[in-house]
């Protein structure tokens, strides 16, 4: 009978094509992992993969195979939640990775919900961004993970996944709350003014810069930083403009103009998990808190619109 973990080993020299990635992400070493993976091709009495130059490559059979072991592992996931749901309850640990603002804004709220209705459950959350959180996902370290879209960007879909749509969040602007810059009516008028951005590789600054260059400006980018609090910082210390979702707009914004901005931009928030769990009795909690805590945030009335 072919071994669960070695399958899980040959799915993950599909997805990271080599030997030595395997192990770094899953702290083994090269040699573990080589061992391994040539015991499944002793039990399969296959060749399931050969050399090509310094690399290990899959055979046609080792592609198969490998598919194959993702299906069993999705099918073993939904097994395992079948048997938590039939218990009644809650329980265990969920590992959730998350970027920064819905650790700010969500997860306080979603945990003292959790805790208060299922106190069997157990969540633990880590801070990491989109790309990471999903590797950790397909790595199995994580059972759920938070991820966002931005306007005109593509949407990430990862295979074997099962994405659920959270909240849609507006994108808004924020000024320093004297001096010139918070007189601002129009995008125009801030053409010289410096800026806090996310950096350039990132979803968020890829999507500040666009939006700005589209309006005609090329920004002075005197603080390049991912953190948003640490840009509000810098605005309200009156020495650079920045963007910031509405999900920390109504508690860390003080001392600040915050304007909606034209075209009333917005990202979407979502989480995602291995679908094979997608009706696990503790994801299925997880989100439901989640979505308690979006609409326990209510609107943001009353904020100006900055003109075209």
């Amino acid at each position: 009978m072919l071994n669960l973990h070695r399958l899980f080993l040959l799915r993950e020299l599909r997805r990271l094509e080599t030997m030595s990635a395997i192990a770094r992400e899953h702290s083994m070493s090269p040699s573990a992992v080589s061992q391994q993976l040539s015991q499944l091709e002793r039990e399969s009495k296959v060749t399931l993969f050969e050399q090509a130059g310094r690399r290990v490559v899959l055979t046609d059979a080792g592609a198969r195979l490998a598919r194959r072991a993702e299906e069993m592992l999705g099918l073993m996931e939904t097994a395992e939640a079948e048997l938590v749901s039939a218990q009644g309850e809650a329980g265990g640990v969920l590992r959730v990775a998350s970027f920064q603002t819905p650790l700010i804004a969500l997860a306080p709220v979603a945990v003292s919900v959790l805790e208060q209705r299922h106190p069997d459950l157990r969540i633990e959350i880590a801070q990491r961004e989109v790309e990471e959180a999903y590797e950790g996902l397909l790595a199995h370290r994580f059972e759920v993970i938070l991820g966002e879209d931005y306007p005109g960007g593509q949407q990430v879909v990862r295979r074997g996944t099962d994405r659920e749509d959270l909240l849609q969040d507006p994108l808004l602007l924020v000024l320093p709350g004297h001096g010139p810059a918070c007189r601002a009516r129009r995008l125009e008028d801030l053409a010289e003014m410096p800026w806090a951005l996310d950096p350039e590789d990132t979803r968020t600054g890829a999507w500040e810069r666009t939006y700005l260059r589209s309006a005609g400006i090329e920004p002075w980018v005197r603080f390049d930083t991912p953190d948003p609090l640490l840009q509000v910082h810098l605005v309200r210390s009156g020495h650079a403009a920045a963007f910031v979702p509405g999900l920390i707009a109504a508690e860390h914004l003080g001392g600040t103009r915050v304007l909606r901005l034209p075209g009333d931009p917005h990202r979407g928030l979502y989480t995602a998990a291995r679908a094979g769990a997608r009706e696990h009795p503790s994801l299925l909690a997880f989100r439901a808190a989640l979505l308690e805590a979006a609409d326990a945030l209510g609107d943001l009335p009353g904020l100006e619109r900055l003109g075209a």
